[in-house]
């Protein structure tokens, strides 16, 4: 039997207790905000950093059109990688996250790679749509609410960058390897504005990073 978003949210609150391999620290309970350590390997970093290179674009936001409008409040570089990627090791981090969620696989979309060079930033924003913004209710068609975020860490920044959390007041640095868990709706499935969240401004170096969004149903 399908399980309904309400049954794989309560999922998501035991989800701790069943992923040994890690460490995890939660870092807030309201939004539910999570800390994993040694998530990606090395190799696994690099080399979602190497094949994503040549691809890379300026990073966009959703509009009307479905094809993403250039917005100078998000200015990294960014591409996908498709759903169901036959490449071996996307598909063993996709199953990672799936795992380590309790979501279902088939619920994600395609991981996303994003590069910010020094003044990169994302500023605070929320990850679930509005049916009333310009082209909410046709994403939302598309596999229903994004009800969880996970960000990968492919490398460490040398200044600035952190993932910040303003009504939380949570601030996380990039670490190669770590990654970041928080829920962009309410155990109830209801929007969470206490999800709040942005990238904060580059100051040295660049900084990488994979971003998973998770839908409350199959992702098409």
């Amino acid at each position: 039997m399908k399980k309904s978003i309400k049954q794989w949210l309560c999922l998501g609150m035991c989800w701790i207790s069943l992923a040994h391999a890690y460490e995890i620290k939660t870092l807030s309970q309201t939004p539910r905000i999570y800390y994993i350590e040694d998530f990606l390997q090395e190799k696994e970093c690099e080399y979602l950093i190497e094949k994503s290179t040549s691809a890379l674009k300026r990073s966009t936001v959703l509009d009307a059109s479905q094809d993403g409008a250039i917005d100078s409040r998000r200015t990294s570089q960014g591409m996908f990688f498709p759903q169901n990627s036959p490449d071996p090791i996307l598909r063993k981090i996709e199953k990672n996250i799936a795992e380590i969620t309790k979501l279902p696989i088939e619920n994600g979309e395609g991981l996303q790679i994003l590069k910010y060079g020094i003044g990169g930033e994302y500023q605070p924003h929320y990850d679930y749509f509005t049916a009333s913004h310009p082209g909410g209710a046709e994403t939302l068609r598309r596999g229903g609410q994004r009800v969880a975020t996970m960000i990968l860490y492919l490398n460490t920044t040398e200044s600035g960058g952190e993932t910040i959390f303003p009504l939380a007041k949570v601030s996380v640095r990039p670490k190669k390897g770590t990654a970041v868990l928080f829920y962009n709706v309410t155990v109830d499935g209801k929007d969470d504005p206490q999800s709040l969240h942005g990238g904060a401004p580059v100051i040295q170096g660049e900084k990488w990073i994979g971003v998973k969004w998770i839908r409350e149903n199959t992702f098409r």
